[in-house]
């Protein structure tokens, strides 16, 4: 059974940093793209950043470029996201999901986490 586990959210200062990690497991890590989404209060889900483990492609969302990335320890089957000089604006559920390729299209992942909230204060 494919599974799927976020952790590492909470409430940080504008500004500040967190660590988020995705455990998955029942399936072949190699077979798959990692993504990372979003979804604040109000608003629709949106892709933050995506790491492909079948063709190496790795992307992220604009307003997350040189401040958010994302990396994996594939003994672990665990994919990360540091996130650094977070902004109120950030303040989200984040989820990570499983799909066949990378791409910003939340319907195009069968597989999803639970979520793991990240609030930041101004």
């Amino acid at each position: 059974e494919v599974q799927l586990a976020e952790s590492g959210g909470g409430l940080v200062q504008a500004g500040g940093s967190l660590r988020l990690s995705c455990v998955t497991s029942g399936f072949p890590f190699g077979d798959y793209a990692i993504g990372w989404f979003r979804q604040a209060t109000g608003e629709e889900r949106e892709g933050v950043s995506c790491i492909s483990f079948i063709d190496g492609k790795i992307l992220y969302e604009d307003s997350v470029k040189g401040r958010f990335t994302i990396s994996s320890d594939n003994a672990r089957n665990t994919v990360y996201l540091q996130m650094t000089n977070l902004k109120p604006e950030d303040t989200a559920v984040y989820y990570c999901a499983a799909a066949d390729f990378c791409i910003f299209q939340d319907a195009l992942f069968p597989y999803w986490g639970q979520g793991t909230r990240i609030t930041v204060s101004s």
